[in-house]
This record gives C-alpha cells, structure tokens and sequence, in this order.
C-alpha cells in the first residue's frame, strides 16, 4: 500500500476518531453531565487527531493503525454505552 494512501486513510479516520477523544475529554473534565462542554473540546480533539495523522516524524503505517485501533475502541464504547 503506498505510503501517501496510508496517510489519507489516517486522516479520514482522524474525525470519529478526534470526535471520540474530545467527548472522553469532556467526560473526564466535566463528569457524566457534561452539556455543551463537547462543543469546545470536539473540535479541539479533530485538530489533534488531524495533526497526528498528518505529522511525518511517525510511519504512515504507524498513523494508520493508531487511528484505526481508536476508532474501532470509541466506536465500541458507544455501542456498549448506547
């Protein structure tokens, strides 16, 4: 698989995934009840996770596996929780 596909499925996974990090911020912040509170650390979580899957000091694979792995764990969780 070409590297610079790596990358664009890294980045594609990069928004449930940044979505996935900024409730569990908001969670973790703000408890059970946490309101609007999301509406500040979503996008702050997208950011991030758009940052690491773009940032080249790490191997694409790398990338790759790391936002597939968080993806599939927050997709579970909110299937379990749901």
């Amino acid at each position: 698989m070409p590297s610079w596909l790596m990358v664009a499925a890294a980045a594609v996974l990069a928004l449930p995934f940044g979505w996935g990090l900024g409730v569990l911020a908001a969670y973790l912040i703000a408890g059970k009840n946490f309101g609007q509170l999301p509406a500040a650390t979503v996008p702050a979580g997208i950011i991030a996770a758009l940052v690491f899957a773009l940032w080249p000091s790490f191997q694409p694979r790398t990338r790759l596996v790391v936002m597939a792995a968080g993806t599939a764990v927050f997709l579970l969780l909110g299937w379990l929780t749901g």
